[in-house]
């Protein structure tokens, strides 16, 4: 099973690895100039169907034409029952061409990517089909769609979901006076969720889910969160989840247009003639231009940064409304998928603005928002971002924790921008960042790319092209600029716009040199990572044809042909459909073509990417389980080839000897987190009423029930007699660790639950459990590492500066005691030590230290008794192979140098060690989710 660009790479668990490949991929697709039909993959209706000149059928609505188009065509398109099982999502009209977006549903669900379009010329009252494209799965066969687990159940294992992976890393203290862990009835969690009803993950035959939106602020970096959350129907396992904010950086997260924002203009302009709606004003944006300004005055007589200038003189009660918002000061959490409460746009006290509103950012929003509709509308009469007019509003100013926010995003509704500070300007200072923003708006209500993967990396993109070309367009700079192509060049300061760009459409990104397959974890699958190697090729059609040409064949592509779970190889495809379409001469239809192949995207490119390591499961279909290893035996969860299937937990030999065989059997629940030490394999089955606890020896014998938990649960672990887990507060989603002995049935946690403590990242060895610690004093949260001893009782911190600690990693037990991740310096950007002690405190010892040529920025650790290994994860200011998850590995006593385990370019996450040296983790390079492993290190890369 792939994971890949199209249908895979977004359906299965969190943290999944992102596949280039298309699952049962067939033999690679013509260009569409050269095949009139492209057949789909895992399904027998077409990809894409391009040089049709067919009547459509019916005289009804665009809808009902496509419709009728369809079920006449039926031995083309195999899809039953059309009026039934295809519902409307959208008509774009542009001159004669309509056209007609389709949504799947399956027995009444809407089906995840299920998406067919519809291409129609009409002249004279009659219509005719050019042409069809998208995804519409025909191997779906549910038994029911009727969900077992309920939605408060599946609302509760969703945020769970979400805190498991955003507290992946180190264990952090809130800050002080912050109310963090303090019970109490008026207190609101950190995270909440919401229901948003059924969905089919069109995985083989189906996987029924419940859509759950989990929206609030991270409590480990205060960034906004707002999270798309895919639960099993009939287990509650969270199967999948990625962001729904489309940030313009590395980091950060992020309303759509049109809904429900009001301002003093919409109740005051009804009976007014459309020009007394627009008062002219001036201001001066951040690179010292003056512009002018479209402004209102309320009925209060105050001036307001509301734009209604493209309101005709005929229809000034309709049309589009421009409000900028003074979200100054604001956390950017409170403006991520919701209103923040009070905020009102900016009101200038004259027409001549001055440099507050300059400084502010508030000038360059308001401005760009009148160009991006401006270039939309005249280039391709596209009525705003939704196509519909429907407001469009900047929110200006936002902080994190108080602190500039050196970002931008859209969330669905709106473009917030932060503040900015230090290094960098408020992020509305540069167009090609407004143009990109309200592009992804533009994506969502278009082909609806989906953000993660390669869908997310082309809706990355998209927003960058035309980001760009509005950039550009409005400020009257040629493409012969040695600068054009450089995007977030004039957010800085001090720094030149080289050195300030973060990103570069002209980098030469290609497929084989750069392309990288990185978990969810990390950019939501790539999407701004491998972004380039798509944006470049678009950008290389701009530089090698007319502009606006280019322009008009790239929202054609977006607009008439691509669909929501499309990647590269279908983005190709649609480009080139579109350019034919536009009557391309074979000269620029040779352009657009050169112009992928120069950055790799050609059927087959995936087969040219590889690695360093011994691949044990290849093209395995799951990774945010995590995988376990002890004695020469790996244990880790697997699906069936297409995905479909509830996970079950297989074993195999650590040196790649045998088959892997099943152990936990197949009972339509998810079977997940198994562990081993060797000798019994331990894991968890979630059920739509519990998690339960399951233990069997490896060499055959009872499946053993003991114990289980209503809570979620992201961790278990076995050695010896115990078992031991991490389970969420269901309120404050607080970390805490359990154990069961299994010979005994003896039971409890570590902190006995209590809502004041954190425990989590636990190990387990002879009966001892050592976990990374969180517990109140008068002065604040302190952070530590704590053994408890199972036989005794008694629990024994271990020697960390409880005083200066900000972070607390895995631990490890081994023969030499235990080993942790400690980052005792909140200044160094998260760098952190290793150290260790014999169980009972004694004998300290730094392995790693936190400063220095040897340093890392561990973030998780994984120990044999011979060797350590240390997950290095640096920070990202932007996304490259450098700033991806990297596995070093040390001697115990920290002695000989530090090596690198494998010189793979991608994700190299959940590592685990066996004996030796030999460590096991789940890599991405591929774009496949592989499990592999290496004896020893590598050394230098």
């Amino acid at each position: 099973m792939t994971v890949g660009h199209g249908v895979a790479a977004l359906l299965a668990a969190a943290g999944l690895l992102v596949s280039a490949v298309p699952a049962a991929q067939a033999a690679p697709a013509a260009d569409p100039a050269a095949s009139s039909v492209v057949p789909g993959e895992e399904t027998a209706t077409p990809a894409l169907v391009t040089g049709l000149d067919e009547a459509a059928t019916g005289t009804g609505s665009a809808t009902d034409a496509a419709r009728g188009h369809l079920k006449a065509k039926s031995s083309r398109y195999h899809i039953a029952d059309a009026d039934k099982n295809l519902v409307a999502a959208g008509t774009e009209t542009e001159g004669g061409r309509e056209t007609v977006r389709l949504q799947q549903k399956y027995k009444g669900v809407p089906v995840l990517g299920g998406q067919y379009v519809v291409r129609m010329d009409k002249k004279d009252g009659k219509r005719t089909v050019t042409g069809t494209s998208g995804k519409y799965f025909t191997r779906l066969k549910l038994d029911t769609v009727e969900p077992t687990v309920s939605e408060k159940t599946a609302v509760e294992r969703a945020v769970g979901a979400v805190m498991s992976q955003l507290g992946q890393g180190p264990l952090r203290a809130p800050e002080k006076n912050s109310g963090a862990l303090k019970k109490s009835s008026g207190q609101k969690p950190a995270l909440t969720g919401s229901a948003e009803g059924l969905a089919v993950l069109p995985q083989g035959e189906g996987v029924l889910t419940r859509q759950i939106t989990v929206t609030g602020v991270s409590p480990v970096d205060g960034q906004p969160v707002k999270q798309n959350v895919y639960v099993d129907a009939h287990s509650g396992f969270p199967v999948l989840q990625y962001s729904a904010i489309k940030t313009f950086g590395a980091t950060g997260t992020g309303v759509a247009a049109g809904t429900g924002a009001t301002a003093a203009g919409p109740e005051a302009v009804s009976t007014a003639a459309a020009q007394e709606l627009v008062v002219k004003g001036t201001g001066k944006r951040y690179d010292g231009k003056s512009v002018e300004l479209n402004l209102y005055r309320g009925t209060d007589g105050e001036l307001q940064t509301i734009d209604y200038g493209f309101r005709g003189a005929t229809t000034p009660n309709s049309g589009p409304l421009l409000a900028t918002y003074d979200a100054r000061g604001r956390e950017a959490g409170t403006a991520s998928g919701v209103w923040p409460s009070g905020i009102k746009t900016f009101r200038p006290q004259s027409t001549e603005l001055g440099e507050e509103y300059t400084d502010s950012g508030a000038v360059d929003a308001h401005w760009g928002a009148h160009q991006v509709y401006d270039y939309y509308k005249s280039n391709f009469g596209r009525k705003g971002l939704d196509d519909n007019d429907g407001f469009i509003n900047s929110l200006v100013g936002v902080v994190n924790g108080g602190l500039p926010f050196n970002n931008a995003f859209w969330d669905g509704q709106k473009m917030v921008y932060g503040q900015g500070g230090g290094d960098y300007r408020t992020f509305s200072a540069d167009t090609d960042v407004v143009g990109h923003e309200m592009t992804h708006g533009v994506v969502e209500h278009s082909a609806g790319l989906v953000y993660a993967g390669q869908s997310g990396a082309m809706n990355e993109a998209i927003a960058d092209y035309f980001g760009n070309a509005i950039d550009l367009t409005a400020n009257h700079i040629s493409m012969d600029d040695p600068d054009a192509a450089l995007l977030g060049e004039d957010l800085c300061t001090t720094a030149g716009p080289r050195e300030c760009a973060l990103r570069d459409l002209d980098d030469g990104a290609t497929t084989s040199k750069n392309f990288i397959g990185v978990s969810y974890r990390g950019d939501s699958g790539g999407v701004h990572l491998n972004s380039t190697i798509f944006s470049g090729a678009l950008w290389d059609i701009r530089q090698d044809l007319d502009p606006a040409f280019a322009d008009k064949i790239i929202y054609r592509a977006l607009t008439g042909y691509m669909t929501p779970l499309d990647g590269f190889t279908e983005g190709r495809a649609a480009v080139l459909a579109a350019a034919e379409e536009l009557g391309a001469t074979k000269a620029q239809m040779k352009v657009v073509k050169r112009s992928f192949d120069a950055h790799g995207i050609v059927p087959g490119w995936e087969k040219a990417l590889g690695v360093d390591t011994d691949t044990l499961l290849g093209k395995n279909n799951v990774s945010g389980t995590g995988i376990g290893a002890a004695g020469g035996v790996y244990v880790a969860s697997r699906s069936n080839e297409d995905g479909s299937e509830p996970y079950s937990v297989w074993a195999g030999n650590t040196d790649g000897s045998g088959k892997p065989r099943l152990i936990s059997g197949n009972n339509g629940n998810y079977n997940v987190y198994a562990s081993t030490d060797g000798k019994n394999v331990a894991w968890a089955e979630f059920a739509s009423d519990a998690v339960r606890f399951h233990v069997r020896p490896l060499k055959g014998g009872v499946d053993k029930l003991v114990g289980g938990i209503g809570a979620n649960v992201s961790a278990l672990k076995i050695d010896g007699d115990y078992l031991i887990y991490t389970a969420m507060d269901p309120y404050l989603h607080n970390p805490h660790v359990g154990y069961i002995n299994i010979k005994t049935g003896d039971t409890g946690m570590v902190d006995n639950g209590q809502y004041q403590f954190a425990t989590t990242l636990a190990s387990v060895r002879d009966g001892k459990i050592a976990y990374a610690k969180m517990w109140p004093e008068s002065d604040g949260y302190k952070l530590g590492v704590e053994v408890f001893d199972t036989a005794t009782k008694k629990k024994t911190l271990m020697p960390v500066d409880k005083e200066n600690t900000v972070g607390i990693g895995q631990t490890a037990l081994t023969d030499d005691g235990v080993f942790w991740v400690e980052d005792s310096d909140g200044e160094d950007a998260g760098q952190a030590a290793v150290r260790r002690a014999a169980t009972d405190g004694s004998n300290p010892a730094e392995v790693l230290p936190e400063a220095g040529p040897s340093a890392l920025y561990a973030y998780e650790l994984t120990a044999s008794d011979d060797a350590v290994t240390v997950l290095s994860l640096p920070p990202a200011t932007d996304w490259s192979n450098d700033t991806l998850p990297k596995l070093y590995q040390v001697a115990p006593d920290g002695k000989g140098a530090v090596q690198r385990v494998s010189c793979n370019r991608g994700d190299q996450v959940y590592p685990t060690a066996d004996t030796g040296t030999r460590v096991l983790w789940i890599d991405g390079t591929t774009g496949y989710t592989n499990l592999v492993k290496r004896d020893r290190p590598a050394g230098k890369c």
